[in-house]
């Protein structure tokens, strides 16, 4: 929890751990996952596909049950809300999916979407108070004329057209926290920064907070510049900050190798820029999760007896204004490149 911060957090995960199964074999998908958002805040997730980034998010909406550790929700254990509370709860956690296509009933038109959730919760009153408010959520999100799309099914839209409906289902119940899902990776390039710009108006008009789930680290350090990066690997939260601090001053080697993959606007910049060597390009199977520091065997830094022995825990370090999970770090030794011993030829 941040000290700073006047008020409890919107929601807040402490030492959330979540297992699957698969047959007789138990997956550690996340592992002591600690982390906090506050109102009207904007929280990137960024990581490989797989590190458990779509399974918070689903946890922080309730969607989803931890299998050890708490979520809170304004400084209340979830499990304790009832009646109202518990009312007032899943209203205010609302979730976007990636697929706008799969999340949408094709058998439904655009306002009978909008018109279920806001007859459900009685958000309006009346016929007339709910065709109101389906042409001000659609106008909000920006389809307009609302009459030209109200009638329509989701198989007569576009995907930016389908991912501004999800987004505009999410609004009807007046959430505080909005988890976005990849909500622009399947629509092209050039909507998505119209999609961005949206929802950091919505954020701005409607005070709600945003946690921005993306495999994308250019596009998290576009969308969340005034807010927080965590970054995530194999279910664990590695490195979590201000979004300046962790571009311009990355602490983690994972975040490390993510910088220095990200290409840049000149091509001649791009082409000279040194890229991380890691020790191994595989990924590790949940199955099998490396002991001590996850990212021990790609990571160019590792030092033997530590890294691979000891569980690495998110703190902050000296140098660094974001918290990170790295033993050398922790432990004020620096990162220093790793040269294995060589053994010695033949015959020598």
């Amino acid at each position: 929890m941040d000290e700073t911060q006047p008020n409890p957090p919107l929601i807040e995960l402490r030492g959330v751990h979540r297992y699957f199964r698969q047959g007789r074999v138990r997956i550690p998908v996340l592992q002591d996952i600690n982390l906090a958002v506050y109102d009207n805040e904007i929280v990137c997730l960024v990581g490989e596909s797989g590190c458990g980034k779509t399974t918070t998010g689903r946890i922080m909406v309730d969607l989803l049950k931890p299998s050890a550790g708490e979520v809170f929700f304004r400084g209340k254990p979830l499990d304790s809300l009832r009646g109202k509370e518990k009312a007032e709860q899943r209203r205010a956690l609302q979730l976007i999916h990636q697929d706008p296509f799969a999340s949408l009933n094709p058998a439904h038109t655009v306002g009978q979407i909008l018109s279920f959730p806001l007859k459900r919760h009685r958000m309006t009153e009346g016929r007339g108070g709910v065709r109101r408010r389906i042409w001000e959520l659609l106008t909000l999100v920006d389809l307009t004329p609302p009459g030209d799309l109200v009638n329509k099914y989701p198989h007569q839209l576009s995907g930016g057209q389908r991912q501004r409906v999800s987004i505009a289902r999410a609004l009807t119940v007046n959430p505080k926290l909005i988890v976005a899902d990849e909500a622009v990776s399947m629509v092209d390039v050039s909507i998505r920064v119209s999609l961005l710009k949206m929802l950091h108006r919505l954020r701005d008009e409607l005070g709600v907070a945003i946690v921005f789930i993306t495999h994308d680290l250019a596009l998290a350090k576009y969308f969340a510049w005034e807010g927080r990066i965590a970054v995530m690997y194999l279910g664990r939260i590695v490195e979590v900050g201000p979004t300046p601090e962790v571009i311009a001053n990355p602490a983690h080697p994972y975040t490390r190798a993510l910088i220095s993959a990200i290409p840049e606007a000149d091509p001649i910049v791009t082409r000279s820029k040194q890229r991380m060597t890691l020790r191994s390009e595989d990924i590790p199977s949940l199955t099998r999760i490396p002991p001590g520091c996850a990212f021990h065997p790609r990571c160019p830094f590792f030092v033997p007896g530590l890294c691979d022995v000891e569980f690495p825990r998110l703190e902050h370090v000296d140098g660094y204004a974001q918290q990170v999970a790295c033993l050398p770090l922790a432990r004020g030794l620096g990162l220093q490149e790793y040269a294995p011993i060589e053994e010695p030829e033949l015959g020598s």
